[in-house]
């Protein structure tokens, strides 16, 4: 046998040994057993990684989101990104990944309210699991995705300013404040807008009358006291009785021209009073009721007086007096009521008119449907004229009204040119501050989205108490009507905020007190620079519920 089939056997020899020899079988099993595990173990790792990043990119994202809400509305959508890219960046802080491996996207909608979305996507490099790779696999990253909404600006405001414009605020620089303060508050109301028409603002100026708009004078909510409202002429407080011209004379108002132009049914009488007055005596020479009855005569003709008479034996007659029952028929057409486009503009209370004015025989609140304490519908076809808003050509007629607007400029231009003069009447301004949020009168009112939530606000702020209204001078009983007013407001959920400026040393206002929707909402100061420090508080719990994500 030849040195190399020796080397042949033997080597044959140890490769059959091998393959039946299982004495080293458990170090080359766990060899290659060992690769899954180490894997697996890495993936455990590596997973843990991703979620820890997962966690970081959510806080990110929910923090981009609210830094984007700030400026969405404002920015271009490329700007939009650009900034949420920097400020997830910022906030992410991790060294294990670099902005190269993410990406982020924000969409800003105003579909059912201001919001932002942010989505971000991270590529986090694998550590352990590339181990896999050395049995076919290609984990060499991780996607890891985050996603972030901020909604904002659910609530939106519809704001009421019912503010004192009489004439005692001019006492000790109270205007002057009021104007300053009230367009701070604007500036701040105006700040919190995402959207136009987040916030509206109505703005009611009041004295004892409330200035509509003299251009609304053909409107059909408006009482004149014209001959279809006052078919019998008994209503002499209407503005239609007040201003106008007689044919003959200068008898004004109506009730004289009427009283001294027409005729009376029993000739010889000029006048309504001479007129009702006109009768015959029985003595004759008296022509009036007094100097007849006042007359007498005595059978013994020598004798002029009662005294006389009787002292001489006489028996005194004394005059009767007969009365013609003459009726008085103005002449209706002797007065000619001014064009309406005269009025200034101003408006009382609704309801009938002053006693002894009558309307349909009654005078005073309607105690049916109390127009003057709702928002009730005004009605001029049924027709409930008491329900109009009676024109009055008031001396002291303030700044118009605006209704709801988000016109910052022309409310602003509004405050500036308040003034004061006349007297309180604080319930007409609230009844039609209330008026303006939901619309009615000289108020048309922007529809409500349904997408979002509604606040509806009243500011009132007056420096005194109340001291004249269309039917009363008396403090308490216009409180009445009022307190009736503001227990109305606040059951339909409106919020109330009432503010007595008193720097005169009046009572604390317990109208006021209880008006207020709670106890909190209701200020007392004492001094006028104390007004734009409560606005701006006011302004910062109205803007803070209006952002309230």
């Amino acid at each position: 046998m030849s040195k190399t089939s020796a080397v042949l056997r033997s080597l044959c020899q140890r490769l059959l040994r091998f393959g039946v020899d299982n004495r080293g079988n458990i170090a080359i099993t766990f060899a290659f057993a060992a690769i899954p595990v180490i894997a697996l173990v890495g993936a455990a790792v590596d997973y843990s990684r991703a979620n820890q990043l997962k966690a970081a990119m959510q806080t990110a994202t929910d923090g981009t989101a609210l830094m984007l809400s700030k400026e969405a509305s404002v920015d271009t959508s490329d700007v939009l990104n650009q900034n949420a890219l920097k400020y997830f960046v910022q906030m992410l802080n991790r060294a294990d990944i670099n902005q190269s491996q993410m990406t982020v996207n924000a969409v800003y909608s105003t579909n059912g309210g201001p919001n932002i979305i942010v989505n971000a996507t991270a590529k986090l490099p694998a550590q352990f699991v590339q181990v896999l790779k050395l049995i076919g696999s290609n984990f060499d990253t991780f996607t890891v995705k985050a996603s972030s909404t901020a909604k904002w600006g659910i609530t939106r405001l519809r704001v009421a300013l019912v503010l004192d414009n009489t004439g005692s605020m001019a006492d000790n620089g109270k205007m002057t404040a009021l104007i300053g303060a009230t367009k701070n508050l604007l500036s701040q109301l105006q700040a919190a807008v995402s959207t136009p028409g987040d916030i509206y603002v109505s703005i009611i100026p009041f004295v004892k009358d409330v200035d509509v708009g003299a251009t609304y004078y053909n409107a059909d909510w408006v009482y004149w006291g014209t001959p279809t409202q006052d078919p019998t002429y008994t209503d002499n407080a209407s503005w239609d009785a007040i201003n106008g011209t007689c044919s003959s004379g200068t008898w004004r108002p109506r009730s004289q021209c009427f009283a001294n132009v027409g005729t009376c049914s029993v000739s010889g009488y000029t006048t309504q009073s001479t007129c009702a007055a006109a009768g015959t005596c029985s003595i004759s020479g008296y022509t009036t009721q007094n100097t007849c009855t006042s007359a007498g005569m005595c059978s013994k003709p020598q004798y002029t007086s009662r005294t006389q008479c009787r002292n001489n034996g006489g028996i005194w007659t004394s005059g009767v007096w007969t009365s013609a029952n003459a009726t008085w028929t103005p002449t209706y057409t002797a007065w000619t009521p001014k064009n309406h486009n005269t009025w200034n503009g101003c408006v009382m209370d609704r309801g009938y008119p002053i006693a002894p004015s009558t309307l349909n025989g009654l005078s005073g609140p309607d105690a049916t449907y109390n127009y003057d304490t709702n928002t009730l519908a005004i009605d001029p076809v049924t027709p409930r004229w008491s329900s109009l808003y009676p024109a009055e050509q008031y001396g002291s007629c303030p700044q118009a009204v605006m209704g709801l607007s988000y016109d910052w400029t022309g409310m602003t231009n509004l405050v500036n040119n308040m003034s004061p003069a006349g007297n309180t009447n604080q319930a007409l301004g609230l009844q039609l501050g209330w008026l303006s949020l939901v619309g009615g009168g000289p108020f048309s009112v922007p529809p409500m989205d349904p997408l979002y939530q509604y606040t509806q606000v009243i500011i009132m702020l007056t420096d005194g108490l109340n001291t004249q209204d269309r039917w009363y001078t008396s403090q308490n009983s216009i409180d009445t009507r009022q307190q009736i007013t503001c227990q109305n407001i606040n059951n339909a959920g409106v919020q109330l905020y009432t503010i007595q400026v008193n720097t005169s040393g009046d009572p604390t206002s317990t109208l006021l007190q209880n008006c207020a929707t709670k106890p909190s909402m209701f200020y007392l100061l004492t001094s006028a620079d104390q007004i734009t420090a409560t606005f701006q508080q006011i302004g910062t719990n109205l803007t803070k519920l209006r952002v309230a994500m």
